[in-house]
């Protein structure tokens, strides 16, 4: 079997030829096209992550900013408000009036510590517990004494109390 020796032909040598022109100017029109596009590519993500780097140097700027202000208030911080309240009274049959002024005369013990920063009040928590614990009360001719059952300092001095009977 014999191949036909068409590379003879003027025809198939224009053709193969138009083939070969058209094969090395697609290549080279490719090689343009993608070059283009990859430049604008890295020139996007470029600018992309310099936006990304100063946006990060911004936060960690305001962060620190942030961190400051917060030091300067929390020294800042002052006690407004002491609250007391006593849960179990009814299981020792207690009227609320009692309790509410038991409450009170707590209150009014630590007034004292509104105003004060919470630094000395939370150095002292010992000392307030100590006081409540000691502190004895009499309501309808019986004893009591009370226990901690929570306490938050903060902004707003917060104590839960438990009573028990002597």
């Amino acid at each position: 079997m014999r191949i036909p020796p068409y590379y003879r032909s003027p025809l198939w040598q224009r053709f193969f030829a138009g083939a070969a022109i058209g094969a090395v100017i697609s290549w080279g029109l490719f090689f343009y096209m993608f070059g283009d596009l990859q430049e604008k590519q890295v020139q996007l993500i470029q600018t992309q992550q310099d936006t990304i780097k100063d946006l990060y140097e911004e936060v960690d700027i305001w962060q620190s900013e942030y961190e400051i202000l917060n030091k300067k208030n929390e020294s800042r911080l002052l006690v407004q408000d002491v609250s007391i309240r006593i849960t179990n009274y009814k299981k020792y049959r207690l009227d609320p009036l009692s309790i509410f002024e038991v409450e009170q005369s707590i209150q009014k013990d630590f007034a004292s510590l509104i105003g004060k920063d919470l630094e000395s009040v939370s150095k002292g928590k010992e000392l307030l517990k100590r006081a409540i614990i000691n502190k004895d009360i009499k309501l309808n001719s019986r004893h009591y004494q009370l226990e901690i059952k929570e306490l938050v300092i903060y902004t707003n001095i917060e104590i839960e109390l438990t009573i028990k009977q002597m």
